[in-house]
Order: C-alpha cells, then structure tokens, then sequence
C-alpha cells in the first residue's frame, strides 16, 4: 500500500522545496489558530502555494467556522485543498464547493473517545477526505493540531476502514512509530509536523528516516 506523506507548519519556500525533495506528496500551511505551531501570515500562504511543482498539493489550514469567510479566505491563499480543522457553525462543505470548483475539502476530525466514530463517518458523507486528529475542541483555547500527541488509533483504524473517503492519520507521529501507525490504521496518508522538526526547523534527517520507516518493504 502507497502511503501519502503531508508534512504540515511549512513555514517558508525552503520548507517546502525540502519536503518535496523528499518525497511529500502535500504540504500543510497553517493559517491563524487558537494555539499550536506553524502559523505563517496569508501572504505567506500564498507564495509558499505559488512555489509549489504539480502534483503535490497544498492545504490551506483554518480555524475559521464560517463557510464564507473560509472561501474569501481561499481566494486570497489560492490553494488547492482546505483543511477545515474545526467544525463548520455557518454554511456546509457544498457551500465551499460551489463557490470554489475544484478545490478539495478535507474535514479534520479530533479523535476523542467513540463518538469520533459517529462524527467522522458524518462528515465524510461531504468532505472530500478526512484528518484523524488529537486536538481537542472543548478548551477554552481550543487545540485544533499540531499537539504532538497520539490518540486511540483503534477507533481512527475503524474509521478508516468504515469511511467512504480517503482518511490522513495525524497526531503524535515521528519516525520512530511511523510503520505502526500505518500498519494498525492503514490510512491513505500521515501527517507530520513536530515529529520531523529540530527546534521548530524542518530537519532533513528526520524527514528521510520518516519516509523510509513507511515506505520500507
């Protein structure tokens, strides 16, 4: 099975030419959050997205909730794919759709206990695909990624096998629980962004050993 790799928090046009080298089939550019590493400004976004060969692609993360200001924000960042890492309050992914063909949706899902299950299948049934996360939504400063930790990858493995969508796994993933992660959730990609970073430096080392921990025969 071919593993898509997204490394996530790109910070700059450097970044992102290292994990393409690499092999990263995406690249994650974070926009304002409530809290966690990576945000870079929307001008950022864009040229980083601009800088990017065909045929990796680029998510826009956002933590905003409103389906219009979600396209308007697209509009400026020009990316190929949204990463709604928070739960739409206003509007619907058709909404998004509609005003922006062509760009795919992807809806994060934060992994918490059995309900996750009931939510992911939910939400695949308008996303184009889902992110299995570890953030928590419920805080007064809400975690929306980027928190360095594992969740129950029994309940994520159910969800990737019960969806009808292509499901990334994030959450706490390094080079060195790479393979398990694919072997216990088979998901359609990972998702890094801590476990391949040196104080807070993409770090070209880590970048191979995490690559060749999931493509290894």
């Amino acid at each position: 099975m071919t593993v898509r790799i997204k490394i996530c928090c790109i910070k700059d046009v450097a970044e992102a030419r290292l994990a393409v080298e690499k092999g990263a089939s995406a690249l994650g550019l974070v926009s304002a959050m409530p809290s966690g590493p990576g945000v870079i400004s929307e001008s950022a976004i864009t040229e980083i997205a601009a800088s990017v060969p065909p045929g990796v692609s680029t998510f826009l993360l956002t933590s905003l909730v409103d389906a219009d200001a979600i396209i308007e924000q697209h509009r400026r960042c020009r990316t190929s794919v949204i990463q709604i890492c928070d739960r739409l309050m206003s509007g619907t992914h058709d909404d998004i759709r509609r005003a922006l063909p062509g760009v795919k949706l992807v809806q994060v899902v934060h992994v918490g206990g059995e309900l996750s299950v009931g939510e992911a299948l939910w939400q695949a049934k308008t996303a184009d695909a889902l992110l299995l996360d570890s953030g928590n939504q419920f805080l007064a400063v809400k975690e929306l990624g980027g928190t360095g930790r594992t969740h129950d990858w029994d309940i994520s493995a159910r969800i990737a096998a019960s969806a009808n969508v292509p499901v990334f796994l994030a959450g706490g993933l390094k080079p060195e629980n790479a393979a398990e992660a694919v072997a216990a959730v088979r998901p359609f990609g990972l998702d890094v962004c801590s476990g391949v970073r040196t104080d807070g430096r993409l770090d070209a080392d880590k970048l191979s050993r995490f690559f060749a921990a999931v493509t290894k025969p």
